[in-house]
């Protein structure tokens, strides 16, 4: 081989690390796509503040979680709200938490409910949904996640047919931590109202 055949080391050194660069970035950016998602959108733990967010109610009122909680503890339920039908289980657990208004309201404690869905005509599924319910009380608020902003801001994105949320229940004491959370991967498995007040007198 002749001597112009031959890369000098200064050069092989200096393509090596080019490569290496190269794929080192390659990696980087996989490793962001892969894992990008989960790592800015896990579910907030105990002991962990909860993430802010505003959504609306089915009348279009803006309503903003650390200003719904305004210092005081709050109940938040992520429902599986609308999967392609009104789910019963969900039907049940907010008449629960209603019928037991007053007991939270001792408590000065409000409970915000979120019910997800496909962007088309949600608004109109939640106001079904809530004909089937006697008129929310004044610190019981519904609002919708047509696009599933807070259901993915708290990693509880149900992605599968027919599925919108994994049913999850979180408390937060006056400073907006998790003290207590219950996440679901049925349909069924919810949290009680009375359990919620149970956890509320012991945090």
């Amino acid at each position: 081989m002749s001597k112009f055949a031959q890369p000098s080391g200064r050069a092989q050194k200096a393509g090596t690390i080019h490569i290496s660069r190269v794929w080192g970035s390659v990696l980087v950016i996989a490793c962001f796509v892969l894992l990008g998602a989960s790592a800015f959108a896990q579910t907030p733990a105990v002991g962990a503040k909860a993430p802010d967010f505003t959504l609306s109610t089915p009348t279009g009122k803006a309503v903003t979680l650390s200003t719904e909680q305004s210092g005081d503890d709050l109940v938040l339920v992520i429902l599986r709200g609308f999967p392609g039908y009104q789910c019963p289980y969900c039907v049940k657990q907010v008449h629960d938490f209603a019928d037991h208004a007053s007991n939270f309201k001792a408590k000065n404690t409000r409970v915000l409910l979120v019910y997800p869905g496909p962007p088309a005509d949600l608004d109109q599924h939640a106001k079904e949904f809530l004909e089937k319910q006697a008129e929310l009380p004044s610190n019981v608020v519904l609002v919708t996640d047509p696009d599933y902003k807070v259901t993915n801001l708290y990693g509880l994105r149900w992605d599968a047919p027919h599925e919108t949320a994994y049913p999850s229940t979180f408390i937060l004491n006056k400073k907006g931590m998790v003290v207590f959370e219950k996440i679901s991967h049925s349909h069924g498995d919810r949290l009680s109202a009375q359990d919620a007040l149970d956890h509320l007198s012991t945090n």
